[in-house]
């Protein structure tokens, strides 16, 4: 060790193995094709759904359009690429129906699909560059199929997104590169 090595910033070990990065390992600035497209991670979020349970969700952008990947580790990996859709679209009352019964409706009809609500989950959610936390409640839908799926958000007393789309395999995600930022 020579003498100016002691102020060299030491590097980092990478959180992930350099030779097979995975779905799983992907964070803020990571680039990957899906879809024959290449995707850079513009955001990362972090769900904590209590009992040491946590989901991210991505927003990643083509040049062209942005979407959600969302990853989430429980007994298996489930991978869902979304697109955020005004609520209203849905259907305008969607917003009144919760304030009122505190739950969005059991089934959805959107663009000839009819989705059943499956899940509703409460927890906490933040961007990872920061330590604000805020509170959320997530509806999940699906197809008959299970192939399709459509969430509703809730954070704060009248705050809605919705987002559309479809779960995928972790192998139509590929070239996984970590970006130096």
């Amino acid at each position: 060790m020579g003498l100016f090595d002691f102020f060299k910033k030491k590097e980092e070990e990478p959180h992930y193995d350099v030779t097979n990065i995975k779905v799983e390992d992907i964070e803020e600035n990571y680039i990957f094709d899906y879809d024959l497209e290449s995707w850079i991670v513009k955001k990362m979020y972090e769900y904590d759904w209590g009992n040491n349970f946590y989901s991210r969700e991505f927003l990643i952008s083509n040049g062209r359009e942005s979407k959600y990947l969302s990853i989430e580790e429980d007994d298996e990996l489930t991978i869902s690429m979304m697109t955020k859709i005004p609520i209203r679209k849905l259907d305008a009352t969607i917003p009144e129906e919760i304030q009122e019964n505190e739950k969005p409706p059991r089934k959805i009809f959107y663009e000839g699909v009819t989705y059943f609500r499956d899940t509703e989950d409460m927890g906490y959610v933040r961007h990872v560059n920061t330590e604000d936390w805020s509170e959320v409640i997530v509806w999940t839908y699906h197809d008959e199929s299970e192939k399709l799926v459509l969430s509703i958000e809730q954070s704060g007393a009248d705050e809605f997104e919705a987002t559309i789309g479809n779960y995928i395999k972790s192998f139509e995600i590929s070239n996984i590169l970590p970006q130096k930022s």
